[in-house]
């Protein structure tokens, strides 16, 4: 699979409605281990926006956020680390995560909207919930979309302009009954469940603008070396998003499927 160029300024022009999974998960994640003074990662923190809010309710933690991107990384570095009001410290650093192991223990790993770009992350799993103190926490969300229309024209389209190993396809997440099933088999109580949001768009080809920021990625670096090709995809699958998600007079529905997952470990 193609590594996308990442733009956090393309990404963060639907800041709100993505960050809103994460409240979700965020809300249903215990109490940790050191409640007052946590050890957190996030793992694909990206600008780190939503790493942010783990500061909001862990003021004395310390917190990384991981990522590859430099680009994301530079972002998040300028907009959000430093000391935090509780005493604690939140900071950013590289980091892939197909690899990422813990160097100590941790109260939480969580992730938002990143594991759907690693093949077979179920198999991580375990490291990091070993990686976690007694009563530690492993949560997560990933787009469950992939069978979408959003997506399935993508793939089309990517494939008769020569991309053809750019995206990922319905099989990149598993469903909240296998997620429970692989992470309760780990000896965690687990939590797994589904939900779909459905955004309401606005501005003038906003699905488009959406998916730009992030599963569009891919396909727009593979094609950056090719003009004429990106024009002549991008012309294309303009114009079967608005077929496929037609604009009403109060903005653009845009349902957006996301599975969670939260994994208290024993002990």
């Amino acid at each position: 699979m193609t590594t996308p160029t990442w733009n956090p300024v393309q990404y963060l022009r639907h800041a709100g409605p993505r960050a809103r999974p994460f409240t979700d998960l965020l809300a249903r994640v215990p109490a940790l281990p050191a409640e007052d003074r946590p050890r957190i990662a996030d793992l694909g923190c990206g600008p780190g926006n939503v790493t942010a809010l783990l500061a909001e309710r862990w003021p004395g933690a310390r917190i990384t956020g991981y990522d590859n991107s430099p680009e994301m990384l530079d972002k998040a570095h300028t907009d959000h680390e430093g000391p935090t009001p509780g005493g604690g410290h939140l900071g950013f650093t590289h980091a892939d995560v197909r690899t990422w192991s813990p160097a100590e223990p941790h109260d939480l790993i969580i992730s938002n909207a990143t594991l759907q770009w690693i093949p077979g992350h179920t198999e991580r799993f375990a490291d990091w919930i070993a990686a976690l103190n007694p009563g530690g926490t492993l949560a997560f969300q990933v787009p469950g979309n992939f069978d979408a229309p959003s997506h399935r024209l993508m793939r089309d389209l990517a494939a008769r302009h020569g991309v053809t190993d750019a995206l990922r396809h319905d099989d990149a997440v598993l469903t909240p009954a296998a997620y429970l099933r692989h992470l309760t088999a780990l000896g965690c109580e687990a939590d797994t469940w589904e939900t779909t949001y459905i955004h309401l768009l606005k501005g003038e080809d906003p699905v488009l603008d959406w998916v730009k920021g992030t599963g569009l990625r891919p396909v727009l670096t593979a094609l950056a070396d090719r003009p004429e090709a990106h024009d002549a995809f991008l012309r294309a699958y303009r114009q079967a998003l608005r077929e496929a998600y037609p604009a009403t007079e109060h903005g653009t529905p845009f349902p957006f499927r996301r599975v969670f997952a939260v994994a208290r470990k024993g002990g």
